[in-house]
């Protein structure tokens, strides 16, 4: 299973930096992406992560910075500059250790951790 941490309440133009890890399974062999969803909204695309390729939404380019740390067996959300609109659940999930492409849907990962909050005042 995953598990996504470090969201919290912070300012528009603060930051966050959120963590992905994993139980049983290594995160370096697997695409991992991180999703987001604002209440009463579908859940979009973020950004995601295969070896060292990665892919940002339009809404984030710039601004937010996906990492791994394959000793730490942990993927990292970096979010600066941070807007009212970032706000929602942050989600990341993984496509499994087959799979070497990237994906924008949701429908695509296999695994997903259970989400962490990122509130951001205006």
């Amino acid at each position: 299973q995953l598990q996504a941490s470090g969201g919290g309440l912070v300012q528009a133009g603060g930051s966050l930096r959120l963590s992905c890890t994993a139980s049983g399974r290594t995160l370096s062999h697997n695409v991992v992406g991180w999703f987001r969803q604002a209440p009463g909204k579908v859940r979009e695309f973020v950004a995601a992560i295969s070896g060292s390729a990665t892919v940002y939404a339009d809404s984030v380019k710039g601004r937010f910075t996906i990492s791994r740390d394959n000793v730490e067996n942990t993927v990292y959300l970096q979010m600066d500059a941070l807007k009212h609109e970032d706000t929602a659940i942050y989600f990341c999930a993984g496509r499994g250790s087959a799979v070497t492409v990237i994906s924008r849907s949701h429908t695509q990962y296999r695994y997903w951790g259970q989400g962490t909050l990122v509130t951001v005042s205006s």
